[in-house]
């Protein structure tokens, strides 16, 4: 059953602009234990973005079993998006389809050797910032991400704004700067999104990362619906 916070207008916004804002889907006590996650032993890798010109700051990845709350975002909002990226490949005349269930797509995804889970945490200090990126991780890639934001803005921390760069075709690159308050989440394209010209649709990249913290700690969750090699 899809959430109950998804709308029609959500979908639309969606696929007009390749991003939409929903919730808040944690509470504030929700953010609090998914934050104190970060020194627990629920992961398989560490970065330190520095190390590898991504930015500043770090990240986890989770390890299976995920904690029961991920898994069950990851669940549940796999069904409405997997709705949406089938239309996308559609449009864009992509042959691929996605199965109506994530455990379906996760076994299609082990099957080319993806099997390292993907939902991850990141955290931020002052000074910290992340690269424009994008969260491929192997030839099965389900074509939308979610991004939790775990602190209240303007108390716990102040700058890191979440950052989508839309690359149009022979034009500028257009920018978005996506204002999240505790528990909410933003969806947006992993990869590139349908865009509708004058003969059709084409694909628009989109790149993510996040600005410049200038005070405070900022921790994010990130689901990211298929699975990676390594």
């Amino acid at each position: 059953m899809p959430p109950t916070l998804w709308t029609e207008a959500h979908k639309n916004a969606l696929c007009e602009r390749g991003f939409t804002v929903v919730g808040p889907l944690l509470t504030a006590a929700e953010c609090s234990e998914m934050i104190a996650f970060y020194d627990q032993d629920h992961f398989r890798k560490r970065v330190v973005m520095q190390r590898h010109a991504y930015g500043r700051g770090e990240y986890q990845y989770f390890r299976y079993p995920l904690p029961d709350r991920v898994a069950e975002l990851r669940t549940l909002w796999y069904e409405p998006l997997a709705e949406v990226a089938n239309l996308w490949h559609e449009q864009l005349r992509i042959d691929t389809r996605f199965p109506n269930t994530h455990a379906e797509f996760l076994a299609t995804c082990r099957a080319s050797g993806q099997d390292k889970a993907t939902p991850l945490l990141l955290r931020y200090g002052p000074d910290d910032f992340n690269c424009l990126h994008q969260d491929l991780y192997g030839e099965n890639v389900f074509p939308l991400q979610m991004a939790f934001l775990l602190n209240q803005p303007g108390e716990s921390f102040e700058g890191g704004e979440f950052v989508l760069v839309e690359q149009r075709p022979r034009r500028q690159s257009r920018a978005e700067v996506v204002a999240l308050t505790q528990g909410q989440a933003v969806i947006f394209a992993v990869n590139h999104f349908p865009g509708k010209g004058t003969r059709g649709y084409h694909r628009v990249k989109m790149r993510h990362g996040v600005s410049r913290l200038t005070r405070g700690a900022r921790h994010c969750l990130g689901i990211i619906f298929h699975d990676a090699r390594t």
